[in-house]
């Protein structure tokens, strides 16, 4: 079988020559960028990501809790028919909180103090017969057995009159119930009725909180806790609360502890650290907890990684993403998304993207100006 081959013709030998002078000038430029932008990487000012000998930081999750809050519950039953406090209120102590419906109450109150005055008078007269008979006694107008049939019911009444007295004072007690009141100074969390709902003791009717007494509570696991150093403290971070840069809000706390127990089902053993006063944090914020311990006694418990630190200016924030300009194999500078911990002067703790010994950039707009392509 026989096919025929067209071959194309070729272009005349002053076209290839034109097009070969139009092509070599952008290989030149081309070479010409390259050369610059390696010049510009060999200059950029770099320094290694630091790492700390021995030392590890993991970060844990925990929960801003209140050291002192209280869910005040009905002790009556009624409709609740005044609501003096709401969700976010400053209440001092001893102030009226709500009202529980007490016409019954009231008037069972003032059904037993009408007993009251009515068994007073009662002992009143009891108490004067008592006294007739004394005397009848001593003139020997009565026998003894008669004395002592008075002083049986002067007794009897009195003892009843005591009843009364009582009853009373239980029901002016009870009938105070029907005003709920701040039992410490605090902010209302929450406040779950409305008025018509009907209070039932032991039903939840509001939460109150002190502010000034926070802290962050976290489960560490036992072979981080057994390598914490004594003294020092941790540092928190609690992403609820921004400064007015944007930035995050990093906390000392006061004081700190461990629980003596650990948890049968983790492994886990609570940290407690309480918060500064007016930190400004609230009950149920998400905040996260940085722990430095030694890593050498036990290289394969935790779950943190190496401590890396670079300089403050080398961070770079774009929106919401944070990084590093990084030089790769050939020198290039490459932006890589990090993860930052807590910084101390000027320095900052690298918890993720970087490792240690890397060339860090530390003029990232002269980077960002390397990084740009022809």
């Amino acid at each position: 079988m026989h096919r025929e081959i067209t071959r194309q013709p070729l272009p005349p030998v002053g076209e290839q020559a034109a097009s070969s002078r139009r092509v070599r000038p952008r290989m030149a430029l081309a070479a010409v960028l390259w050369l610059s932008l390696a010049a510009a990487a060999q200059t950029l000012p770099t320094e290694p990501a630091q790492a700390s000998r021995g030392a590890t930081t993991a970060a844990f999750d925990g929960v801003v809790e209140a050291v002192r809050q209280t869910v005040v519950a009905a002790q009556v039953s009624g409709a609740v028919v005044g609501l003096e406090a709401k969700a976010g209120d400053r209440v001092k102590a001893g102030q009226v909180l709500l009202r529980i419906d007490a016409r019954a109450a009231d008037q069972n109150a003032a059904a037993t103090e009408a007993q009251v005055q009515a068994a007073r008078a009662t002992l009143e007269v009891a108490s004067k017969d008592y006294a007739r008979q004394q005397r009848l006694y001593d003139l020997h107008f009565i026998s003894q057995a008669a004395l002592e049939q008075a002083e049986a019911a002067f007794k009897a009444t009195r003892a009843q009159a005591n009843a009364q007295i009582a009853q009373a004072g239980a029901a002016r007690t009870q009938s105070n119930f029907y005003v709920v009141r701040a039992p410490f100074a605090g902010v209302i969390a929450e406040v779950p009725v409305a008025i018509g709902d009907m209070a039932m003791p032991g039903r939840s009717l509001l939460t109150l909180y002190d502010p000034s007494e926070l802290r962050v509570t976290a489960a560490v696991p036992q072979s981080v806790a057994a390598r914490l150093p004594k003294g020092q403290p941790p540092r928190i971070m609690v992403p609820g609360l921004t400064r007015t840069d944007g930035g995050a809000t990093w906390l000392v706390p006061v004081s700190f502890e461990l629980l003596p127990t650990a948890d049968v089902a983790t492994h886990t053993v609570t940290l407690r650290a309480d918060l500064p006063k007016a930190s400004g944090a609230a009950p149920g914020l998400f905040a996260r907890l940085w722990l430095t311990f030694d890593a050498a006694l036990d290289a394969s418990a935790g779950s943190g990684s190496a401590s890396v630190s670079v300089r403050r200016e080398a961070v770079v924030r774009r929106a919401e993403m944070t990084g590093l300009y990084v030089l790769d194999a050939n020198g290039k500078p490459v932006l890589r998304q990090v993860r930052l911990g807590p910084a101390a002067g000027d320095r900052i703790e690298v918890l993720s993207g970087v490792m240690p010994g890397e060339r860090v950039v530390t003029d990232p707009q002269a980077a960002a100006r390397a990084t740009v392509q022809p």
